[in-house]
């Protein structure tokens, strides 16, 4: 799904660059300031397999009707593929937990799920919702593994109230994503059991770059003479 050969992934996420580029004005090393690069500010368009999910999809969660075209749209910082331990519920949601790595200021997570390791959640009783704050509860890493241990304006410069909410010692926990709000799950692929997790970038506050964004797909309305117009083009190359 996330191949160079598949259309949506090739075709979207190439024509999403340039726009970017050419007409938002992100020209490199002038507005658009990387040092290292993003591959996936170049790809990373999926689409949600509603299919084969045993939950409703992520358009619906975020509030559109379930006949709505949208796209859901953030920032992705990192991405990282796993085979689950076990393809049991309790292998299933430990490989969640243990990859999740500490994120700076508790960025967006997306969790993208095989529809077989999905149906095996949901036949447990999972929801997306309850797997979501199961992470936020259980995921931690002693307080010196997390990034806010190393910034000074929150260990020493900060203020009282900030400083109180913070462990006291470098080996007490300290949650990864503590607002399960944050994680979303997406079931997308076919057969199969891999599994990945695409980590946000720095969260700031809601309604943010970092947040995610989801909007409805307005069709043209002569929609049905343009698919009917180009039905026999066929992409010229293969699917892999």
């Amino acid at each position: 799904m996330l191949s160079p050969g598949r259309i949506a992934n090739a075709a979207i996420g190439r024509a999403m660059g340039l726009i970017i580029k050419n007409i938002g004005g992100a020209r490199p090393g002038i507005e658009d300031m990387g040092v290292n690069g993003n591959p996936m500010k170049y790809s990373g368009v999926i689409a949600e397999n509603e299919e084969e999910s045993p939950w409703p999809p992520l358009h619906v969660e975020r509030g559109f009707h379930k006949d709505d075209s949208t796209v859901t749209v953030f920032f992705p910082n990192s991405y990282y593929q796993m085979t689950p331990y076990r393809t049991d519920e309790k292998g299933i949601i430990s490989t969640m937990l243990y990859n999740l790595g500490p994120g700076r200021r508790d960025g967006h997570t997306c969790i993208l799920l095989r529809p077989p390791l999905a149906r095996t959640l949901a036949s447990n009783g999972w929801t997306k919702q309850e797997i979501a704050a199961y992470i936020a509860k259980h995921a931690y890493v002693p307080f010196a593994h997390h990034p806010h241990y190393w910034a000074s304006s929150v260990t020493e410069d900060a203020g009282g109230d900030a400083r109180r909410r913070l462990p006291l010692t470098p080996q007490d926990p300290i949650l990864l994503i503590p607002f399960p709000e944050r994680i979303k799950l997406v079931v997308a692929g076919g057969p199969g059991i891999h599994m990945a997790i695409i980590r946000g970038s720095h969260f700031a506050s809601e309604g943010t770059a970092t947040d995610f964004v989801t909007k409805r797909v307005e069709l043209p309305r002569n929609w049905d003479k343009l698919v009917q117009k180009y039905k026999g083009v066929l992409p010229a190359y293969a699917s892999y």
